[in-house]
């Protein structure tokens, strides 16, 4: 999603599923597939690498789940490093790819969820 009104329609909704770091925003659409949002603010990941590193993952881990036709905003809701510490690191990476799949997983219709 890129439009402002895509993201506001969807925001407008309560969060559907929280993790330690994210929290997902979702809506049914009327077309024939998903579509994914990234809200990474600079005050939760002040380097850009981080972020984009966020954004990257996030996108990868979108492509490989079959989600059924929503509007998906995924939102940084709390600090995962610091301009101090490493920008990314393979632990980060990891964690933040859990938690990603976490919250795509729980918006796989329940059968699917089994299946996996």
């Amino acid at each position: 999603m890129v439009k402002t009104d895509d993201f506001s329609s969807v925001f407008r909704l309560r969060p559907v599923y929280r993790t330690a770091h994210f929290v997902l925003y979702a809506r049914n659409n009327q077309l024939s597939h998903a579509r994914l949002g990234i809200v990474a603010a600079k005050r939760f990941a002040p380097r850009a690498v981080t972020r984009n590193t966020i954004k990257r993952v996030t996108r990868e881990l979108f492509r490989h789940t079959e989600l059924p036709a929503l509007d998906c905003i995924v939102r940084l809701s709390k600090p995962v490093n610091s301009k101090a510490g490493p920008a990314t690191t393979s632990a980060l990476k990891a964690v933040l790819r859990a938690e990603l799949m976490q919250l795509l997983h729980s918006q796989l219709p329940s059968e699917s969820r089994a299946r996996k």
